[in-house]
């Protein structure tokens, strides 16, 4: 397994690297920590094979967010750009049901971070985003800990490190791969960044004035928003300067019956088999409902849990899911998972966030009706909440992945860098309080120029502010990587 077969945001967005910020000439040393772990030499094996993610015999009588362990330099050779140095933490958690669990979070030094020393404190970094990839899987061995070692999917990470910030990037799923385990992701995500932020002083970041925020979009916001809902009640000593969301699906009800049938019906599988890792009496259920014989069965549903997400999606491409069940779409339509669903996979109702957001979302995204945002957003903002939303005109649900990302760059700089005002490049202007709903059009174009990857903002408008204008056209040279992806999935769908 590799780092594209591994993550996705939807089917089409995993051969595509942009950034938004200039990358940093830099060499991808080990530069902070000489005495790497002996085992750092060679690539990690999987979770699974790997003995230091197993946690110490006393972990559950940790409290939440509490370090269990670190692993300096895991990685043999670092291939993000703009990263110096790397590090693992596992901490202590809770599950879904506030039961002990754990979980692991990986750290990336930015390369800026290479002048940092006491002597110049100022020219170390203050700034940490925990990035929630979407890594949409119930296989407790296609965790980003583990896929990460290979390079990043989609290219915002190197984004994030070339600003200046420490990237966290947790396995919020969890040890058991609950996919789509909404509370479950949100515990994770916050007890991660309590957790590196008790460490993270030992690798040059400036924890006296740290700022930390979050950032998912997709499978990666549902773990970004539970978050945001859970930190008032969940984490209070945790004090967020801002979350970005986009591709945000407040229902996963109305997700699935979208995906079934489509390219995407894999999801679907690895969604109902992840989220019941942590419902016992719901997985059960499942168990008893799907069929022992046929070409829809129990034994081909639950290879899901063997798969990463796009191994699901190629797997299941196409079919009706509802094929695997005895009674069909109905199975799935019953209380016991319905309640389920509502406990653990419905949005906004564990809290209104209490720290800026900024939401992006296109107005045609075909994964998730941008009504079902509308009414999310509206709930918060009636609450009290402080929100930037903007709704893009262009494009669906992998365009605005391409097209959101400057937008959430600039507002993460907003709140972390502290400018925290009207940037005029990017239309990102943050409301001191309340909310702000605006409709713009956004386009970008993302084509293939000699093995290179060339994308271009064009026609970028803010509806109520005139015409404002983005970074120019950026190109990342990865022709090799891209030629591979495209012979792994064997095209590129709607994007070139």
């Amino acid at each position: 397994m590799r780092v594209f077969e591994g993550f996705l945001l939807a089917w089409s967005s995993l051969v595509i690297h942009v950034f938004a910020s200039p990358q940093l000439q830099v060499e991808n040393r080990p530069l902070l920590h000489r005495d790497r772990d002996a085992n750092s030499s060679t690539l990690l094996p999987p979770p699974s094979a790997d003995p230091w993610f197993q946690p110490p015999a006393d972990w559950q009588l940790k409290t939440p967010g509490s370090v269990l362990k670190v692993r300096k330099s895991p990685y043999s050779n670092i291939t993000i750009a703009n990263c110096i140095d790397t590090f693992q933490v596992q901490y202590r958690t809770t599950d879904t049901h506030n039961n002990a669990s754990w979980a692991v979070s990986t750290q990336f030094i930015p390369a800026s971070h290479a002048k940092c020393n006491a002597t110049h404190p100022e020219l170390c970094a203050h700034g940490i985003v925990s990035y929630e990839i979407p890594y949409d899987s119930a296989d407790p061995d296609a965790t980003p800990g583990y896929l990460l070692q290979w390079g990043e999917p989609y290219g915002e990470m190197s984004d994030l490190l070339a600003r200046g910030w420490f990237v966290s990037v947790p396995d919020y799923e969890g040890p058991l791969s609950s996919y789509c385990a909404g509370v479950q992701a949100g515990h994770a995500t916050l007890d991660s960044v309590r957790a590196v932020l008790q460490v993270a002083g030992d690798f040059g970041l400036r924890t006296a004035d740290a700022r930390a925020a979050l950032w998912g979009y997709s499978g990666g916001a549902m773990a970004t928003e539970f978050a945001a809902e859970l930190a008032g009640s969940y984490t209070p000593d945790l004090k967020l300067a801002g979350v970005v969301e986009g591709g945000t699906a407040p229902n996963i009800t109305t997700v699935g019956k979208l995906m079934n049938g489509k390219d995407t019906a894999g999801l679907l599988v690895a969604g109902l088999v992840g989220i019941t890792s942590q419902h016992t009496e719901a997985r059960q259920y499942i168990l008893s409902r799907l069929k022992n014989s046929g070409p829809y069965n129990i034994t081909g549903f639950l290879n899901a849990t063997n798969m990463s997400g796009v191994q699901a999606l190629v797997n299941y491409m196409y079919q009706d899911v509802y094929k695997y069940f005895l009674g069909g779409e109905s199975d799935l339509d019953s209380k016991i998972l319905t309640d389920m669903y509502n406990q653990d996979a419905v949005m906004g109702y564990h809290g209104t966030p209490n720290m800026p957001m900024f939401i992006y979302k296109a107005i045609s995204d075909e994964m998730s009706a941008v009504n079902e945002t509308d009414a999310l957003v509206d709930s918060f903002c009636k609450q009290g909440a402080n929100i930037l939303y903007h709704r893009n005109s262009i494009g669906g649900h992998n365009q605005e992945l391409w097209q959101g990302r400057h937008r959430a760059l600039d507002f993460l700089a907003e709140v972390l860098d502290g400018t925290n005002g009207t940037n005029v490049t990017s239309g990102i202007e943050i409301p001191q309080k309340g909310c702000l709903v605006k409709n713009v059009t956004v386009a970008v174009t993302v084509k293939v120029v000699n093995g290179s990857i060339v994308v271009n903002p064009v026609n970028v408008t803010v509806l109520s502010n005139g015409t404002v204008t983005l970074t120019p056209a950026r190109r990342y040279v990865e022709g090799a990587r891209l030629r591979n992806m495209l012979d792994v999935l064997g095209f590129a769908r709607g994007l070139f």
